[in-house]
């Protein structure tokens, strides 16, 4: 068979967990909590499936859940959505991802994505025949290059992909980014793919500023976001995209063939949370904060160097005090040497610079980060 992505393998995210377990690691690498959900969401699931919700939902999403988030980014944006018109119930961030991309892309088309760029993005263009151009962040802040980006623009430019909170980069847009992005894409016809999963995982009191607040770019954008980030679940794979009905109205046609609906009473269970536990979201600023805070005490006066990560829930630790080996041989030896499992940076570029930073995820037990730490502070290199 004729392979349409032939120089695709398994993702780096695969391959460092299953490498983790082989060899009894901990598991600081792939972006997944290993401590529970809440007990009352646990619950809510289990009696709306008792209570026989487990047909098909409407293709949309839940009414209830739709109505729901329309709620949350009032309270959260200052933003009136539609939820009739303007929010789709998807199945987790990736098929958002995929199903805005292939709403909008044709072959020729040519897409924008920014480098260190997350893995699904680039396969799903060139599945549906387009082309992504890769601009690499401006080092060392993994800032938005918005000179580059306006001279990469053409007739042709069909989407611009931005990621904020920014996974691997930990970094977040701040509203002046934003307002650059939309005076470069202003003479433009081309739409904005905002990956916005990481939106509660802003840290230190900062607010997240997302495209749907920002006008014109919120008439040109598809907004995607993830409730297994928001609610420590990544395995029951929820999320939704926020667009202007036009956009909408594209994107459902190809949800519609792509996964049509999505597990029923988790949508209903979810509903039922966010309206009695709005709580349970606008904490997570904090929460994550003294997770980072507590990964980066512990790991104080070592020979690992870092800035505390403004976002996410990912911190990038540099290890040039340790060794000069590229980021991928580095990360291979930590984890057989040392025990320890973490994710190169250099796979999310299509040509990586000499970086010597690996990606680790905070979103554990205290006991798993004093764990790892000691096993970081440990390693001499």
């Amino acid at each position: 068979m004729l392979s349409k992505l032939p120089d695709v393998g398994t993702t780096i995210f695969t391959v460092v967990s299953q490498l983790a377990q082989e060899l009894g690691a901990i598991n600081l690498a792939q972006g997944f909590p290993d401590y529970d959900v809440d007990p009352v969401l646990i619950d809510l699931l289990a009696e709306h499936a008792r209570r026989g919700r487990n047909q098909y939902a409407p293709m949309t999403g839940v009414p209830d859940l739709r109505a729901e988030i329309a709620g949350k980014i009032a309270r959260t944006q200052g933003v009136q959505v539609d939820p009739e018109r303007e929010v789709t119930v998807t199945v987790g961030g990736t098929e958002a991802l995929f199903s805005a991309i292939a709403a909008c892309v044709g072959a020729g088309d040519e897409v924008i994505a920014f480098d260190p760029a997350y893995d699904s993005y680039e396969p799903a263009v060139r599945l549906v025949g387009g082309r992504c151009l890769r601009i690499p962040l401006t080092l060392p802040d993994f800032t938005l290059p918005l000179d580059a980006l306006a001279a990469a623009l053409t007739p042709r430019t069909r989407l611009v992909i931005v990621n904020n909170p920014h996974n691997p980069a930990c970094t977040v847009l701040s509203a002046a980014e934003l307002q650059g992005l939309a005076r470069v894409l202003s003479g433009s016809d081309a739409m904005v793919l905002a990956d916005e999963v990481y939106e509660h995982l802003v840290l230190d009191g900062r607010q997240h500023e997302s495209v749907l607040a920002h006008p014109r770019l919120r008439e040109r954008s598809f907004a995607v976001f993830s409730f297994g980030k928001t609610f420590h679940a990544t395995g029951w794979r929820m999320g939704y995209c926020v667009a202007p009905p036009a956009l909408t109205t594209e994107f459902r046609k190809v949800h519609q063939f792509n996964t049509f609906a999505v597990f029923t009473p988790v949508q209903h269970a979810i509903a039922a949370y966010l309206q009695g536990h709005p709580e349970s979201y606008q904490g997570l600023g904090a929460f994550f904060t003294r997770k980072r805070d507590t990964f980066c005490r512990l790991l104080a006066g070592s020979a690992w160097r870092f800035t505390p990560a403004p976002g996410t829930y990912f911190q990038l630790l540099d290890y040039s005090a340790l060794s000069d080996e590229d980021d991928a041989t580095f990360a291979d030896r930590l984890i057989r040497t040392a025990g320890v499992a973490a994710i190169p940076l250099s796979p999310f570029y299509r040509s990586a610079p000499r970086l010597r930073l690996l990606r680790f995820c905070f979103a554990k037990r205290d006991e798993t980060l004093e764990q790892g730490a000691a096993r970081l502070r440990g390693f001499k290199g």
